[in-house]
């Protein structure tokens, strides 16, 4: 059966029930809003609420001032929804609208006019497969020569985010149009910069350099989107882009704490739940990406699990974090970080990138420099015990941060000291944590009736430094937030310690009573589950 379908101007027949294809079948439409919704001319984007558009759609559209917002609206991703669910359905309408949508995108957007961020590199990148899609069923004339436009922007290595998931996605985006329409040389530079690209971005340890490991997931999830296409183009898939996708699961299920969701570093928010990957024979892992990440066991919440940041300077969806740590014990965050609010350039924006927003050492009385890299100079690696040290110029002085974890006691010890002057820290807590108490150089932390201990002693000499500050919600300057999710903020307790030539913080899970004593450089850390021992070795834990 045959019905008529009207898209513009053009009456043609179309069978009521078209083809699948693979353009526009599988799962390279991320989470769209429904073809219902769409045809409603609501937008949803984000989980911001919806958006009336109207059938005369405005193109410099911005409700929330939101460049993200725009990246999607203009990326006609929901506009690709409509043609694969009539491919679905039958449904000739959401063909029709489609049709609608793009052809006016086309007409009030052309190259170098238009909405602002039309033809920025990524909207174009997740524009082209969403064109393509409709290419299938829509064979006019506009229709091609947007997609080769669209083709030419993404094959100008001027526009071309190299090792990054943006270049990824542009490579996607010109090898479907280069299969759509045979296009050998387009199709040969898309799998060239793919290779590149990838082997950029995933190191041979399989960790991602992007600096959060949330873009691990997404990476690893267009990488088997570009090795479908390829195959869906008869050619065969590149070893490197196979071999990087293989590795990339250990270093996901690394960087995810024992409750599930991954550990917020970067551009991450703390509510990232990936499904379960392939992970890593060990229990601790050390990425010359810059991460450690550490637990007691596989597959309990109970677990106790860390991270230490490192290595090299601020790249793409990095932090200012590096010497910092996170800490989960007891099936509790215990230690993290701000987190990821927007990529809006707000001053809370800003603020969520630099040190003050992490838990790290800040050498007082001087000034911050960025895009400084840091060096892991030491580790140790035992069954029950490890420790690390980290060190960096980023204050012009030299930092040092020793941190060592004792996993039989939950016991994290963290030895701050800087070549010169005095160093003082930060540690930002869960926001499920209320401060209990704060005297004496120890401040206690309460969920319910369990508790916590954060020590502070001021070296040489091991004696309770005193005068803590207990920060939360403040914004002038920003200090005690989280952001555990996209957009969302809640005030959250900071501890600022005072400032000491050196300083022992001892992070103690399950009591309020932590006995403390030194003799010489051992220290001895008594909890409820017994004592832990350890030294201060030159700058080193041990």
């Amino acid at each position: 059966m045959f019905i008529l379908f009207l898209a513009g101007s053009l009456l043609t027949a179309r069978p009521a029930y078209a083809a699948r294809t693979l353009e526009c079948q599988g799962d390279w439409l991320p989470a769209t809003p429904t073809s219902e919704d769409v045809m409603a001319g609501k937008l949803s984007f984000l989980d911001l609420p919806a958006v009336q558009v109207g059938e005369k759609v405005n193109w410099k559209l911005n409700p929330y001032k939101n460049r993200s917002w725009q990246m999607v609206f203009h990326s006609l991703r929901w506009m690709g929804r409509l043609v694969a669910d009539y491919e679905t359905t039958g449904k000739a309408a959401y063909l029709a609208r489609a049709t609608e949508v793009a052809k006016d995108w086309v007409a009030k957007n052309p190259p170098g006019g238009g909405a602002d961020y039309s033809w920025a590199e990524h909207p174009v990148a997740l524009r082209a497969p969403a064109l393509v899609c409709l290419s299938k069923h829509v064979p006019d004339k506009w229709l091609r020569d947007s997609l080769s436009q669209h083709a030419r922007i993404l094959a100008n290595d001027k526009h071309y985010e190299w090792g990054h998931n943006h270049g990824l996605d542009q490579d996607i985006g010109l090898l479907g149009i280069a299969c759509r329409y045979n296009n050998k040389a387009w199709r040969s530079q898309a799998i060239r910069r793919m290779v590149k690209t990838t082997t950029l971005d995933v190191d041979s340890q399989g960790a991602l350099r992007e600096q959060a490991p949330r873009y691990a997931v997404y990476f690893h999830d267009r990488l088997r989107v570009a090795m479908d296409k390829i195959k869906d183009c008869g050619l065969k898939v590149p070893a490197d882009l196979a071999k990087r996708w293989d590795l990339l699961p250990e270093h996901i299920s690394a960087a995810t704490q024992p409750d599930g969701y991954l550990v917020p570093i970067g551009d991450g928010p703390a509510d990232v739940q990936p499904a379960a990957f392939d992970r890593p024979d060990s229990l601790v892992q050390v990425y010359r990406a810059g991460y450690v990440f550490g637990r007691t066991k596989w597959d309990s919440k109970e677990s106790a699990y860390y991270s230490i940041r490192y290595g090299p300077g601020l790249k793409f969806h990095g932090h200012e974090d590096h010497l910092g740590v996170t800490y989960y014990a007891q099936g509790r965050n215990l230690l993290t970080e701000a987190g990821f609010h927007s990529y809006e350039n707000t001053p809370y924006r800003r603020w969520t990138i630099t040190p003050e927003a992490h838990n790290v050492p800040i050498v007082s009385g001087k000034r911050f420099r960025g895009g400084v890299a840091s060096t892991l100079t030491k580790k140790s690696i035992g069954k029950d015990r490890q420790s690390f040290t980290v060190t960096d110029t980023a204050y012009g002085a030299r930092r040092t941060r020793a941190v060592l974890v004792n996993h039989d006691e939950d016991v994290m010890a963290v030895y701050d000291t800087v070549s010169s002057g005095k160093v003082r820290n930060l540690w930002h807590l869960a926001p499920a944590l209320k401060v209990a108490s704060n005297a004496g150089g120890k401040v206690v932390v309460s969920d319910g009736t369990w508790r916590a201990s954060i020590v502070q002693l001021a070296l040489p000499g091991c004696k309770p430094v005193g005068g803590q500050k207990i920060v939360r919600g403040q914004t002038s300057p920003y200090q005690g937030w989280i952001s555990g999710s996209y957009m969302k903020k809640e005030a959250a307790a900071v501890v600022q310690s005072p400032s000491a030539k050196a300083l022992l913080t001892l992070v103690v899970p399950g009591t309020d009573q932590p006995d403390v004593s030194c003799s010489g450089r051992t220290v001895i850390v008594r909890t409820s589950n017994g004592p832990a021992t350890f030294k201060m070795s030159g700058k080193d834990l041990v």
